[in-house]
């Protein structure tokens, strides 16, 4: 990273000069996110517990394990809401000392959560069907448990279209996780329907493997919605995002070369810190105008971004030192992060 010789002047020169992006507007968008976040979590959760709660009923009634574990599922997926609206509470606080980038990690943590229970559903569908396996069971009241299933996929696939549909307008990726995980719980709903129309045919089997298929679908939508929560958890972008924001910088009257551009995800907002190389001849002043106008592309150009932390390096000049020379021995690596 380059000298900090820039950053106090553009820090200070925003408390004298509030700009239309700076703090008001970022925690008005912040709150307003959190809050249509919020909203989505609720609704799903009735949604989908008034579904669990249906097929709870039936489970009762006709002893399917199959649907036993559907059931099981939705009303995991319906309880995964609680610690995601705790995160979005959570990254309604503003930094303080001690937490200076805020809260938004506690998304993070939440989907960490949703991951843990989707494997303990994977876990409890997969011993209560091999227990059916080893011990079958008749099951009755086919049409109800038929029924019952259509109601999943349909709850289900409601709350999936919602989840990821709002998630991706407000950046979470544990919200849009989360719908995934709905749409394939709609999915093992249906596949319930065979379970009951081998029943229903006399293969006695037919539900407990059913609920094994359902459970390797499950552990599908684990694998996913893991990879999705460790990306984020290490900080990965999509790289079009870098390559947005690079192109954003170069656009810049005054802006030679884009030196470090970094992005992070925290909660559902994105951070960017960049060293733009500028001419060496630019006194302090300018050189601070060309690194708020470099501010303001990035806030324009890169979806769900609300800070930027530019730094001004001067264009190296032939037979005069580097001015980053002092910093040499506290870096092991100056250069670029290596594209993805």
């Amino acid at each position: 990273m380059g000298a900090h010789l820039m950053r106090w002047p553009l820090m200070g020169s925003h408390l004298l000069r509030p700009h239309s992006h700076e703090s008001a507007d970022k925690i008005d968008r912040a709150v307003e996110s959190s809050a249509r976040g919020m909203r989505a979590l609720w609704t799903s959760l009735a949604v989908l517990g008034a579904t669990a709660l249906a097929q709870g009923a039936v489970v009762a009634l006709s002893g399917s394990v199959a649907l036993l574990g559907d059931t099981v599922h939705n009303a995991a997926d319906a309880l995964t809401a609680l610690p995601l609206g705790v995160a979005f509470v959570l990254g309604r606080k503003a930094a303080n000392r001690r937490y200076t980038y805020g809260y938004g990690r506690a998304e993070d943590l939440a989907g960490i959560v949703i991951v843990l229970t989707i494997t303990a559903s994977a876990g409890y569908a997969a011993w209560t069907a091999v227990g059916r396996l080893l011990h079958p069971e008749e099951v009755s009241h086919l049409p109800t448990v038929a029924a019952a299933a259509v109601i999943g996929f349909l709850g289900n696939e409601w709350v999936a279209r919602y989840r990821v549909r709002v998630g991706r307008e407000i950046g979470s990726a544990a919200l849009v996780a989360d719908g995934l995980h709905a749409r394939t719980d709609g999915f093992t709903s249906l596949a319930v329907l065979i379970g009951a129309g081998g029943a229903a045919m006399g293969w006695r089997s037919a539900d407990p493997i059913v609920g094994l298929a359902i459970t390797a679908a499950i552990l599908l939508v684990l694998r996913d919605v893991a990879r999705e929560v460790f990306r984020r958890v290490m900080d990965a972008v999509d790289p079009a995002l870098v390559d947005t924001a690079e192109q954003a910088l170069l656009a810049v009257p005054g802006v030679r070369a884009v030196g470090e551009l970094r992005l992070r995800w925290i909660g559902h907002r994105l951070r960017a810190e960049t060293a733009i190389v500028v001419s060496d001849d630019l006194n302090l002043r300018a050189a601070h105008d060309v690194a708020v106008r470099a501010e303001h592309a990035l806030l324009h150009a890169v979806p769900k971004l609300t800070a930027a932390l530019v730094h001004a390096d001067p264009a190296p000049t032939p037979g005069t030192p580097d001015p980053h020379a002092e910093l040499a021995h506290h870096t092991e690596r100056n250069e670029r992060p290596a594209p993805a």
